[in-house]
């Protein structure tokens, strides 16, 4: 017949609680799942209460696995989920870990969204190489969508916009290159982002037709 002999808060895990069954370590729990477990020091752990338990703490496992992964950085629902499974979760805890996360609101696929959009537009990055990236981490293309419509809308980084500031900054780092070279490598940088072929040859010509008549500007007068 086992029995708890002893239940104590985890030393570096604040809010775990570790249940000894005649004397070993038997489950990591949290302490709403001590209470629910009505687990206590002298308790005869029979087979329910010991399945309880043992559910409990890989429950407790996946979702300090979670917390960790969104503390490395932000992720959607289904990047998370993946992740979990990947790491030997079970797809009904994954799923169980991901509806609790929600509840207290450390999950949120639309924000999460938002973030991620104005961060890779505010960093030059065209609408469709942001709704890749988004696909990419999961994020549904409603969602996705309606991300990249409203950072555009709030935050005014359109594509046009983008383009014209990149690869101005992009073009003064080439200046020491041969012309062709120059329109090669900035066109080949701009492509890499996303953007519309017309606009970035648009935009390369554009500059290259500057720097043509700031040089016969520059010109000795005859």
């Amino acid at each position: 017949m086992s029995i708890v002999t002893q239940i104590t808060e985890h030393p570096r895990k604040p809010g775990r609680y570790v249940i000894d069954v005649d004397g070993h370590e038997f489950a990591i729990v949290t302490a709403d799942a001590l209470a629910s477990s009505k687990a206590r020091i002298g308790v005869v752990v029979d087979d329910l209460l010991a399945a309880h338990l043992r559910e409990a703490g890989e429950l407790t496992a996946a979702y300090d696995r979670a917390l960790n992964l969104l503390a490395f950085r932000a992720r959607s629902a289904r990047e998370l989920h993946r992740r979990l499974v990947q790491n030997g979760v079970t797809t009904e805890r994954a799923e169980r870990v991901i509806g609790k996360l929600r509840e207290v609101g450390l999950i949120d696929d639309s924000d999460f969204a938002r973030q991620l959009a104005r961060s890779k537009m505010s960093a030059g990055q065209s609408r469709r190489r942001v709704h890749q990236e988004l696909f990419k981490r999961g994020v549904a293309r409603e969602v996705a969508d309606e991300a990249v419509h409203q950072v555009v809308e709030d935050e005014g980084l359109s594509d046009a916009h983008s383009i014209e500031r990149i690869a101005r900054k992009k073009w003064g780092t080439l200046r020491t290159l041969d012309e062709p070279t120059r329109r090669r490598r900035l066109y080949a940088f701009l492509a890499r982002r996303g953007f519309d072929s017309d606009d970035v040859s648009r935009v390369v010509r554009q500059l290259a037709g500057e720097t043509s008549d700031a040089d016969v500007q520059e010109l000795p007068n005859a």
